[in-house]
């Protein structure tokens, strides 16, 4: 689960920057068929980059603390002989946003069945032997195309629907179906996303642009055009997987490109500002640190040497990693474990010492226990009973990075407090 809510935020991450980059230098230039494919081409790699992961080296040796668990209470009245563990724990919120975030991908890709489902009645119920254009009177809209077919209103007129054919044909030739289709897919699994929307919304206006372009370079004329335009405006369209004549969230804006300035050839240029961004991103959200091999010789603490009848790591310890460990159970029982087996010291409970120590371990290759060591200290009693209970902890599934097992750090507060 960690590792699929992580590629997820991934590609977000990859396809706001390349949303970004398009807003800033293609969105107002006229090489529709550039800007198509630029889009395109973020989509799928925005999809790929999360999946590659670059090695880098930390330049400077800095302690690294590692994942924070939540705080374990450790109870106990001070008359007391026997110590009583409580743990007061979260709701598991990874797994709350997690079953959000299916729920959310399970309705998308319903609504995109049904809406598929939608045309293919459609089609099966008008369409006519050896035509591709399907009459229809049951929608408010001029005309749309999808799955190789142009639907057309029967109440157009004969004028109306030659113009608007060639326009639909245009969005057919260029195979533009695909692409909502395919950005659908995206939409469903990045449904949180602004910029998945705002992706598709540009996609969807190259795809006008485009077949514009083609219809006004076959001899219609600007003004004749946009009149046709304005008169189908207050008309929606039918469904949101196919290109639509009458989108009236476009008109404004096609209108405009249609007397816009061819933009030169060598704008395109612009295309090569956006490979240094794509590395950027890549660098900032793909790469791992890969840490030099742990050495005797290090001087920061005594929390990064071995604990005593610890195994030492070939690998100093990550923090961060694509799959962290996993105790039986989640870490709802790994603080329950804790809880359950941690004494308050009879000394401590006495003298009415009490605090909070936080006790760093190392989570191995192996998902066995080492580097054990108190982080916070508040008085030896209350800390040894702490890196006890802590190495006492049963092995954990370890952590992956590249599909590589590693060691991980982390960390628990157990806070032992009297009554």
């Amino acid at each position: 689960m960690n590792s699929l809510i992580i590629f997820v935020i991934k590609v977000a991450l990859f396809l706001i920057s390349f949303y970004l980059v398009y807003l800033v230098l293609l969105s107002r230039d006229t090489r529709y068929g550039r800007n198509r494919s630029f889009i395109l081409t973020a989509l799928i790699l925005s999809l790929i980059l999360p999946t590659i992961t670059i090695q880098t080296s930390r330049p400077l040796d800095i302690q690294y603390l590692g994942k924070m668990l939540d705080e374990v209470f450790i109870s106990a009245k001070a008359d007391e002989s026997i110590s009583t563990g409580l743990w007061f724990g979260s709701l598991d919120t990874v797994q709350a946003i997690f079953t959000i975030y299916v729920i959310g991908v399970a309705l998308f890709i319903l609504k995109l069945i049904t809406n598929l489902a939608n045309l293919l009645f459609l089609i099966a119920r008008h369409r006519k032997e050896g035509s591709r254009i399907i009459r229809f009177h049951s929608f408010n809209t001029s005309g749309f195309s999808a799955m190789g077919y142009i639907f057309m209103n029967s109440r157009l007129n004969s004028n109306e629907v030659d113009e608007i054919i060639k326009h639909e044909q245009n969005h057919l030739r260029k195979h533009h179906f695909i692409d909502i289709i395919f950005i659908e897919i995206v939409k469903s699994f990045q449904w949180f996303n602004p910029a998945v929307y705002m992706l598709d919304r540009s996609l969807r206006a190259i795809h006008e642009y485009q077949a514009d372009h083609e219809c006004l370079c076959s001899g219609i004329t600007i003004a004749s055009y946009q009149n046709l335009l304005l008169n189908q405006v207050f008309r929606t369209k039918a469904f949101n997987l196919t290109n639509s004549f009458s989108n009236p969230s476009m008109i404004r804006k096609r209108m405009v490109m249609m007397t816009r300035r061819p933009t030169p050839s060598l704008a395109n240029l612009k295309l090569l500002l956006a490979v240094p961004a794509a590395g950027i991103i890549s660098l900032a959200i793909s790469a791992y640190t890969e840490i030099p091999d742990y050495s005797g010789n290090n001087n920061i603490s005594d929390t990064r040497r071995p604990a005593e009848n610890s195994e030492i790591l070939l690998t100093e310890p990550f923090t961060v990693v694509e799959e962290m460990p996993v105790f039986t159970g989640g870490d709802a029982a790994l603080l329950r474990y804790l809880a359950e087996n941690t004494v308050y010291p009879e000394n401590a409970k006495e003298k009415g010492i009490q605090g909070r120590v936080i006790v760093r371990f190392c989570i191995t290759e192996k998902g066995t226990i080492s580097r054990v060591s108190v982080l916070n200290s508040v008085d030896p009693e209350l800390d040894a009973e702490a890196l006890r209970v802590v190495k006492t902890l049963p092995a954990f599934i370890p952590a992956k990075n590249g599909g590589k097992a590693v060691p991980v750090w982390y960390m628990v507060p157990l806070t032992f407090t009297l009554r």
